[in-house]
């Protein structure tokens, strides 16, 4: 049967996902990988002048008896339905914005149409298949290095393009009273002002929101920005209504240990759940490698083929050797890891 192309509301394709297949080992690319940022981010550590009452070398490990959680999809767990209600105001106020990759389109086929093991998704009978234009796009290299926390408009605002470019972004939090990257942010800048972004691949380095998203979209997508992303003050305005429920959250520092490695993390903006794993990243100053996987984004089928299950969040601490899933668990072991 010929494929038809559809536009689907979000949450009518949220199913999941599994084959048979046990999880795959990391590759020693992801492994050569993590070793250079984890050298970055030493580097960055020693440069600032803040973190000198900080332990060069901590130890970490996970919480007595922890056990990752089983992935469950879309549980809200008890306590956190007023956390995922408010973090997904950024929905109607964004109108989806850092949801879907560049160019997303579906189509829905016949479910023989689709291998067992392909990312697709069950709709009536049939299966909905996710595409974009990221295929088509330039790729960097290294990850972007952002300077940035949550609760600020202009940065949600590039977080959003990242969404849509399916990104791989090396996150320094920035929250006030922050010790280690906002120093950081001033000394390579000469201000403190966000979100700031490196880009090693060429060299670039820069401040302000739409002067960043334009550069990513002419440097590793076709040069076109979102219409939410084009509508200048009124884009700003819906940023912050967006995080009007959030109280602040991601703003303002929890005092923390300082790993030696960043944790990985496969997110997207537009997700309330992770919405809210970024949120405590930032508050405990945490270095974070997000992995971006909107809709339609290329990730959702590798990381299906590796762990026979997409869901987001998801993330891997080279720290402790934890990986797991579930936002609600992943803030726990944060908290209990890494808080000071």
């Amino acid at each position: 049967m010929a494929a038809t192309a559809l536009h689907l509301p979000p949450l009518l394709l949220a199913r999941r996902l599994r084959f048979s297949s046990s999880s795959a080992a990391a590759s020693t690319s992801t492994s050569r990988r993590t070793t250079c940022l984890s050298a970055q981010l030493d580097d960055t550590a020693a440069a600032s002048t803040s973190t000198s009452d900080k332990p060069a070398a901590a130890s970490f490990a996970p919480p007595p008896d922890f056990k990752p959680p089983e992935p469950k999809t879309f549980e809200v767990k008890p306590g956190q339905s007023d956390d995922i209600a408010t973090a997904s105001l950024a929905i109607p106020f964004r109108l989806g914005t850092g949801i879907f990759a560049l160019g997303y389109s579906v189509s829905l086929v016949s479910p023989d149409e689709v291998a067992p093991d392909e990312y697709a998704l069950d709709f009536q009978g049939r299966k909905v298949k996710e595409s974009s234009k990221i295929g088509q796009c330039p790729r960097p290299e290294k990850p972007i290095e952002i300077y940035e926390f949550e609760g600020c408009p202009f940065c949600r605002k590039v977080r959003e393009m990242v969404a849509v470019l399916d990104l791989d972004v090396l996150f320094y939090p920035c929250p006030k009273n922050g010790p280690t990257f906002r120093p950081k942010v001033l000394q390579m800048g000469g201000k403190q002002q966000f979100p700031y972004m490196v880009d090693p691949n060429t060299g670039i380095a820069m401040y302000e929101s739409d002067a960043i998203i334009k550069y990513l979209a002419d440097k590793y997508g076709d040069g076109t920005v979102p219409i939410m992303l084009s509508l200048g003050i009124l884009t700003t305005i819906t940023a912050g209504l967006a995080m009007s429920g959030r109280s602040g959250k991601g703003s303002k520092y929890t005092p923390a240990k300082l790993p030696p490695e960043p944790i990985e993390l496969w997110a997207y903006e537009g997700s309330p759940f992770c919405k809210i794993v970024r949120e405590t990243l930032v508050e405990l100053e945490l270095p974070h490698l997000l992995h971006s996987c909107a809709r339609g984004s290329p990730r959702r089928q590798e990381f299906l083929k590796k762990y026979g299950i997409f869901q987001a969040p998801y993330i891997e601490d080279p720290n402790t050797g934890v990986k797991m899933f579930e936002s609600a668990d992943i803030i726990d072991y944060l908290r209990a890891t890494y808080a000071a």
